[in-house]
């Protein structure tokens, strides 16, 4: 009998199957080609963009600042090259609202081989360069162009901008002369000094600069945290490799472990996971009562406000009390979830041990992670290149910019050559025509946004496409290991290469259709976003809770697609079909054991997170321990670190992603398994013609309850 019909009264079941089926079809052709098609010229127009983005971009004009003119400091081969550092004229002019509107700083900026070290006027030079030349070619260095003394009176020296006013204490930062601020006795100075005169008879102190200073460059006051973190780095890095290395070994350790003694590593699991919550819970306790008493530690984190320095919000009650409260709720809830689910766990428990044995047989899948991050850091790195290219793309555009900020041909296009010489500089004496930005009124210029979003698009597309990739390639490795009949003899030989092989060969449109779809509604949820920052003054209540429920209703939508695409990618993998069919193959299979489905529901995924949190929760307290040197006796940490919550999140961040690239395999190993099993259960009814492929274990667990229910 060449086929035989499905199980009657099943709706959706396919209408013919061969019952001599015994793994994934080896036979195929290519699926879903119009859409690979589409998908390779995409990639094409992609690498092209590259292309033309690296001929017009210019990544120089991010790295050296740029002078009034849009010229480069530092930059070899021009005469700016020995002049690496930008250096303001009128510094107490950024004050201007026009800073934050147009972001740039309303005075001249010239490029400087150095930053002033000593206070100085134009006024003092005319009288100081009488007795000494010295002090004129000191002072002539800032200026647009030297020359030999200062004839001109200083109300010509304002009207031409040849030189600054005034020049005061100065040290680099960012490439950029930025004043001396110190504090004597908390007092604010620059230079040892609180007040200074400006060069035109004004005399302004240290707060007044330190204003100005702080609208050119918002991150100055983050200038100590950052170079505090730098150091954090610096003294813990090696630390930090160790701790990832631990828990690289500590995740393999536990899914050898889970083939042996999947129960047991469970409750390990879970008093694990509950006794470093319990810890957590205690810790923060702990600092909460510690700091009753002291002076400002009843403040609010909205009194505070933003701070650059966030070791100051652990200064406050509300913060470790927030912290206790959040962890108090998940150590409920893992405790109500472990009393509910307790039957389904015993589920959980038998499925983790069958997908063991399939990694163990296949012990590749554990190293396929590594290959999806090399390809995602691929495009990523690809992406930020062409993002930095295409945003340094064109020439110089000078708007006009006035320091009163009344100027009504303020923000207006200008040249610098003839700006002098036009209406314009009649008509606002004191408005300049200053460098803005990079642009172009080319065709290719006024469609850099454009170009910017199809890379962001491209960009996602290649990123669900990489996702879907391994967990197609790791469906058809594990596939092939549950239709063995004789594991591990009927195992065919490089199962995980032969799938990946199939994968990319025949079923690359397909897998092209399912990530075309996710990368759609991450871009939707990307426009959103945008449009909810940019209108967000303008919004009104209603507004805001419409977008809030678009909001959900896209992030429900995604996961539901990656729930569907995920199955489908299982039966691509198995029959070779297309997306659609496979999808709606998927789906109906589902449906039609929706008991078994309701049985092992995601249970094993929960279990699978405790796993994961386990890993971290270990490695980030030891890491706690050892960077707060309470493990002296033992062994002696990093001492004097400034801010020991940076290394420990990046110890527990990156511990948790490698547990997830481990644990990940797990995943798919077991959705793969649980459809391959409602597949033999629908083709196969355990007689010796047609006997089951699953094992024993996994047919009493999972048939047995679902036949009492029906009985029921």
């Amino acid at each position: 009998m060449a086929e035989k019909t499905g199980p009657p009264g099943l709706k959706g079941y396919p209408n013919t199957y061969d019952p001599n089926f015994k793994g994934p079809v080896a036979k195929r052709s290519c699926t879903d080609v119009l859409c690979c098609i589409i998908f390779i010229l995409f990639i094409i127009a992609y690498i092209l963009l590259g292309l033309v983005a690296w001929i017009h971009g210019d990544p120089r004009r991010v790295v050296y600042p740029t002078d009034s003119k849009g010229h480069f400091c530092g930059q070899k081969g021009t005469p700016n090259e020995n002049k690496t550092i930008l250096f303001y004229f009128n510094l107490l002019s950024c004050t201007s609202p026009s800073v934050v509107v147009n972001l740039q700083c309303p005075t001249t900026q010239i490029c400087v081989s150095k930053c002033p070290e000593k206070f100085l006027t134009y006024m003092e030079i005319e009288f100081a360069q009488k007795t000494s030349q010295n002090y004129w070619t000191y002072y002539s260095q800032f200026c647009k162009t030297p020359f030999g003394k200062p004839a001109k009176a200083l109300a010509q020296l304002l009207l031409d901008d040849d030189c600054p006013t005034a020049i005061f204490p100065s040290k680099p930062f960012l490439q950029r002369c930025f004043p001396d601020f110190a504090t004597n006795n908390g007092t604010l100075t620059v230079g040892n000094k609180t007040t200074f005169e400006d060069g035109s008879g004004r005399t302004r102190n240290a707060i007044e600069l330190r204003t100005a200073a702080n609208r050119v460059n918002k991150i100055l006051d983050a200038r100590a945290v950052g170079m505090k973190i730098f150091e954090d780095y610096a003294t813990t890095w090696y630390w930090i490799l160790i701790g990832l290395t631990i828990a690289m070994l500590l995740s393999c350790m536990f899914v050898i472990l889970l083939r042996f003694i999947a129960g047991i590593l469970f409750w390990v699991f879970m008093v694990g996971v509950i006794g470093i919550i319990g810890y957590g819970i205690w810790h923060c306790y702990q600092e909460y009562n510690n700091l009753q008493g002291r002076p400002n530690s009843h403040l609010s984190v909205y009194d505070l406000g933003i701070q650059t320095d966030i070791s100051m919000y652990f200064q406050l009650k509300q913060t470790w009390l927030a912290f206790m409260i959040i962890l108090c709720i998940l150590e409920v809830f893992i405790i109500l979830m472990l009393i509910f689910l307790r039957e389904r766990i015993r589920i959980s428990i038998t499925l983790l041990k069958e997908g063991s044995k399939a990694i163990g047989y296949i012990p590749t899948t554990l190293i396929y992670p590594i290959l999806t991050f090399t390809f995602i850091s691929i495009c990523i790195a690809y992406w930020a290149v062409i993002a930095i290219y295409l945003a340094t793309s064109g020439v110089p555009i000078y708007k006009v910019i006035a320091p009163e900020g009344k100027c009504k041909h303020e923000n207006t296009t200008c040249n610098p050559e003839i700006f002098n010489t036009t209406e314009i500089a009649k008509a606002c004496p004191k408005a300049q025509c200053n460098f803005a930005f990079y642009g172009g009124k080319s065709l290719y210029h006024q469609y850099v946004p454009t170009f910017q979003m199809f890379n962001l698009f491209v960009f996602f597309w290649l990123i669900n496409f990489v996702i879907a990739l391994g967990q197609c390639a790791l469906a058809g490795a594990f596939a092939s290991y549950y239709w063995a009949f004789r594991k591990p003899d009927d195992i065919p030989p490089y199962p995980l290469f032969t799938a990946f092989g199939r994968a990319i060969r025949y079923h690359t449109g397909s897998l092209a259709f399912g990530s075309l779809l996710l990368a759609l509604i991450q871009m939707f949820k990307i426009v959103l976003e945008y449009l909810d920052r940019r209108l967000k003054d303008a919004q009104n209540n209603i507004s805001k809770f419409l977008q809030c429920c678009l909001k959900c209703c896209f992030w429900c939508l995604e996961n539901v697609i990656k729930y569907f695409n995920r199955n489908a990618y299982v039966m691509i993998a198995i029959y070779g079909k297309n997306f659609c069919r496979s999808a709606r193959d998927a789906f109906n299979l589902l449906m039609r054991n929706i008991l078994k489905v309701a049985v092992m529901d995601k249970v094993t995924d929960f279990v699978l997170i405790l796993g994961k949190i386990l890993v971290a929760g270990c490695i980030g307290m030891l890491a706690f321990l050892l960077f707060t040197q309470r493990l002296p006796m033992i062994i002696e940490g990093p001492t004097s670190l400034n801010y020991y919550w940076v290394p420990l999140l990046t110890v527990i961040i990156g511990s948790y992603l490698v547990a997830h690239g481990f644990f990940s395999v797990y995943a798919m190993c077991i959705d793969t398994i649980f459809i391959c099993f409602l597949e033999d259960l629908e083709r196969n009814d355990g007689s010796t013609e047609r006997p089951y492929y699953m094992s024993q274990s996994l047919l009493k667990i999972l048939k047995e309850p679902t036949l009492r229910a029906k009985k029921q």
